[in-house]
């Protein structure tokens, strides 16, 4: 019962407060130009609004939300970095689709004060919970190898086996170790590289893939029960849920305009640079 009430709770103030911050946004463009009282008072109630949703996302994604979507698969296991691990790699996928976006509509002529100094900006959150996230990984492994307890390593056993047989998830967990650490480190460490388009987009991506294949070796060994099965099937779910949100984001981004011309602090972010 409190796994449904606080799921529901949770969805609706993710909803409610993201619709109140973008309400607010929208109601800057109707009012007009603020002179410093009125710009001041915005400021205010937006600091006030974001720092609801900050303590509710931390109360949330990172922390109990984890613990009863993903977590409560694997009743008999648990791990305190279980909901910063998820934590990590939630921000930095979401950092990933930003970038991917703010290209994406460069490319169609939208935009026109975000430069690549913006870029290199999102480039470094990409690299830097790249790395955050793969110090929760190893933090989480290691401390359940050394301590070797059975009811702590059997939740890795079922993903890579033991020393004797690969588990069948052996590959896929490597792969995410891959995808989610060598290549943003190896890639994403050149500031040319923050501030290239393509190479952004294309680790962007990869970013978002690998850790997708994270979230599904966390959730796939507790339901099949040791059954690898990356299918059509398995694939065609995300690409739907892919287009829902780009047809979504890009019916919502052409109702309204996407520079907020009397925003107090328009000016600072147009002269950014890192």
């Amino acid at each position: 019962m409190f796994f449904t009430v606080w799921s529901a709770i949770t969805i609706f103030l993710w909803w409610f407060l993201g619709k109140k911050m973008r309400s607010m946004s929208l109601e800057s463009d109707k009012n007009g130009p603020m002179d410093y009282e009125t710009g001041k008072a915005w400021i205010w109630k937006n600091t006030v609004w974001a720092s609801l949703f900050t303590v509710f996302f931390g109360l949330t994604v990172a922390s109990t939300i984890p613990w009863f979507w993903l977590m409560s698969i694997d009743p008999h296991w648990y791990s305190t970095m279980y909901s910063w691990y998820t934590f990590a790699s939630t921000f930095v996928s979401g950092m990933s689709l930003v970038a991917i976006f703010i290209i994406w509509l460069k490319n169609k002529g939208e935009l026109e004060y975000v430069t690549e100094e913006h870029l290199h900006d999102i480039g470094k959150f990409m690299f830097a919970f790249s790395v955050f996230w793969t110090y929760l990984w190893f933090s989480q492994y290691m401390l359940i190898w050394y301590s070797n307890q059975p009811e702590e390593t059997k939740y890795f056993v079922e993903r890579i086996g033991t020393a004797e047989k690969s588990g069948p998830y052996h590959g896929i967990f490597f792969l995410n170790l891959i995808l989610n650490f060598l290549a943003p480190l190896l890639i994403l460490m050149k500031r040319g590289v923050k501030r290239n388009w393509t190479l952004v987009t294309f680790m962007a991506i990869v970013i978002i893939f690998g850790h997708w294949i994270d979230f599904y070796q966390m959730i796939m060994p507790g339901t099949l029960h040791g059954h690898a099965q990356l299918n059509l099937f398995e694939f065609g779910v995300p690409c739907l849920f892919v287009g829902i949100i780009m047809w979504g984001v890009g019916k919502y981004l052409s109702s309204n305009s996407l520079l907020q011309k009397n925003h107090p602090f328009l000016k600072e972010s147009m002269i950014h640079h890192t």
